[in-house]
């Protein structure tokens, strides 16, 4: 079994099994292209309480091939006039404005990360020393752009979409020999997916085949699968977000609302809370509802001094948490009475 670390600090935040969900927001490209709304995004993440806010970064020409088809999803969100490469061109963020906006993230109080989509992004980017580095599922197999990040030294978040768990193994086991702060991302590559496609279960197979820290990159409709991935060991989740899900453009349908968003993070935060201790043991709450809900031994009758305690003499009713738990009937049963007891005593030993 591979053994990645499994605690990693990205920015002010350990993530780790202790520690709480670390939850990014991801803006993504749905900014338009428009700075002032790429702040408003922010601004949304902040107000959430969310722990990242996500962008991504490319140079066009080095990304894909002119007349490229949009994927489906593309296609049913954008005007269908243009490629693929003429839809992306409109949203880079060049260096200049990545450092605006990761000023403005430290501001606001929200770590600001982006994904980099191909090499000469990804060294513009270090030279801003981001805490981390996402890595969407497009480059998942990309072994030799993988290496490239993972010997900036910063940890890394894998988005797992659309690979075979081979595939996986092969991508895991070259990025251990470089880096071993790696965050695995359970996720499905489509916008968005329908409920059956969520596949938490894959969270299981991950902790059979790896020792690392897990998450669940979320693309289902509304607040949707994230927070149940964290029973499962998620401790990163990921979710899209945007101002207005009637805008143009290939992520705002699969998105949060403002309002949505602030719901995710409630949910989240809230479902860290059912989970809870690992070990079983009454909460303070419960301490005085045990006492006065517990049963502990009376005396089914009048009961002489001298008498052989048995089932037939006692019997088990509420009284205020005095006395002994029938718990310990083999200690009781056996027993001599010291001395006599009426009907409904309290019994000592």
């Amino acid at each position: 079994m591979l053994q990645f670390n499994t605690e990693i600090k990205v920015g002010n935040k350990i993530i780790s099994g202790e520690s709480p969900v670390f939850i990014i927001a991801e803006a993504g490209v749905n900014h338009g292209g428009d700075m002032a709304v790429a702040k408003q995004l922010i601004d949304v993440a902040s107000k959430a309480g969310v722990d990242a806010v996500k962008f991504q970064t490319f140079k066009t020409e080095n990304l894909i091939l002119q007349g490229v088809e949009k994927a489906p999803y593309q296609k049913e969100t954008t005007a269908k006039s243009e490629s693929q490469f003429e839809m992306l061109k409109k949203l880079e963020v060049t260096r200049e404005q990545n450092l605006e906006l990761q000023e403005y993230c430290k501001k606001m109080g929200v770590i600001f990360l982006t994904t980099p989509f191909e090499e000469e992004s990804l060294d513009e980017l270090d030279e801003l020393n981001l805490p981390a580095y996402k890595i969407a599922s497009t480059d998942t197999t990309n072994i030799p752009f993988l290496k490239k990040v993972a010997e900036k030294g910063k940890p890394m978040f894998l988005s797992t979409g659309m690979t075979y768990m081979s595939e996986l193994e092969l991508v895991l086991k070259d990025l251990h020999k470089i880096n071993k702060d790696i965050v695995l991302l359970q996720c499905t590559a489509n916008y968005p997916i329908i409920d059956e496609e969520a596949n938490l279960n894959v969270l299981h197979t991950f902790k059979e085949k790896f020792k690392m820290i897990l998450g669940y990159s979320d693309h289902t409709v509304g607040v949707g699968a994230a927070p149940y991935a964290i029973p499962l060991g998620a401790k990163v989740v990921e979710k899209h977000f945007t101002t207005d899900k009637s805008q143009e453009g290939p992520d705002h349908k699969a998105s949060l609302s403002p309002e949505e968003l602030s719901q995710f993070v409630i949910d989240v935060r809230r479902v860290e809370k059912f989970l809870g201790l690992y070990e079983k043991i009454p909460t303070i709450s419960e301490n005085n509802t045990r006492k006065s809900l517990q049963k502990c031994f009376v005396a089914k009758m009048d009961i002489p001094a001298g008498t052989i305690f048995s089932e037939e003499h006692l019997t088990t009713k509420r009284t205020g948490g005095a006395g002994i738990s029938p718990l310990y009937y083999n200690v009781v049963y056996g027993q001599k009475a010291k001395k006599a007891f009426n009907k409904n005593d309290i019994i000592e030993l």
